[in-house]
């Protein structure tokens, strides 16, 4: 029996072992088209992320700008303090403030977005 295993001792003490540098190049064949497929998807998720986020970074700043005008009868005087006093999750700028209008901006990574007037639609157009 010991000899059994001094032969298995010997014939492991002489195999090498380790990667061949073709089984290397394939596994990094691999990976690079793994990160080919993956790192486009991600950029458009994060593109939808940072759009969908200005959206609706504008759309939760609306009822803080009609409290606003309810309290003063008019957007004149609105900014971005104030609307924070009444509530201190908006995180949109005001551009314009009139009597009977307004114009707020809400800018995610590189999207903007914006709503012009309370009977307008919130779109990317900058207002006018």
């Amino acid at each position: 029996m010991s000899s059994f295993i001094s032969k298995l001792q010997a014939r492991l003490a002489k195999e090498e072992s380790g990667f061949t540098l073709i089984e290397l190049l394939i596994v990094l064949v691999i990976i690079g088209i793994l990160l080919a497929i993956a790192v486009p998807s991600y950029l458009g998720f994060k593109d939808r992320a940072n759009r969908t986020a200005a959206q609706a970074n504008v759309r939760s700043a609306v009822p803080a700008v009609e409290a606003y005008y309810a309290d003063n009868g008019t957007y004149v005087g609105m900014n971005a303090t104030t609307l924070t006093a009444i509530d201190a999750a908006v995180s949109a700028t005001v551009i314009s403030a009139a009597a009977a209008t307004y114009c707020i901006r809400a800018t995610s990574g590189s999207f903007s977005y914006y709503k012009n007037g309370p009977a307008a639609a919130i779109s990317a157009t900058a207002c006018t």
